[in-house]
């Protein structure tokens, strides 16, 4: 790793009722916003995420809940990975074409 940077993680899934990219939130909900989710920094507390998220599997509200590295650098959290960048901030393209034109503001945040 690189001097500086320190490496966290977060809970993501995919909501059932519409599939949103969600992140799991320090109260046990769950955000469409990666600011608002628990980031931990140890393997316990991943453990932790992991099955609360697999409870709300359980519980019909999210599918398929993974860990993903969040950096820290400078003061800013992101993610370490360009995929889970794009799942943050919508799809990456300029236009979107149909129906989700009329709801890029749901998904597209500037």
């Amino acid at each position: 790793m690189t001097p500086g940077l320190s490496t966290m993680q977060i809970a993501t899934a995919n909501r059932l009722s519409d599939g949103a990219v969600v992140y799991l939130t320090p109260t046990g909900g769950w955000s469409e916003f990666i600011e608002d989710g628990k980031i931990v920094a140890d393997d316990e507390a991943a453990e932790d995420l992991l099955e609360t998220a697999g409870a709300s599997v359980r519980g019909q509200i999210v599918i398929g809940p993974y860990l993903i590295d969040m950096i820290a650098e400078q003061g800013t959290l992101r993610p370490r990975r360009v995929r889970e960048a794009i799942r943050a901030t919508g799809p990456s393209i300029a236009m979107l074409p149909g129906r989700e034109a009329e709801r890029k503001d749901q998904y597209v945040r500037v």
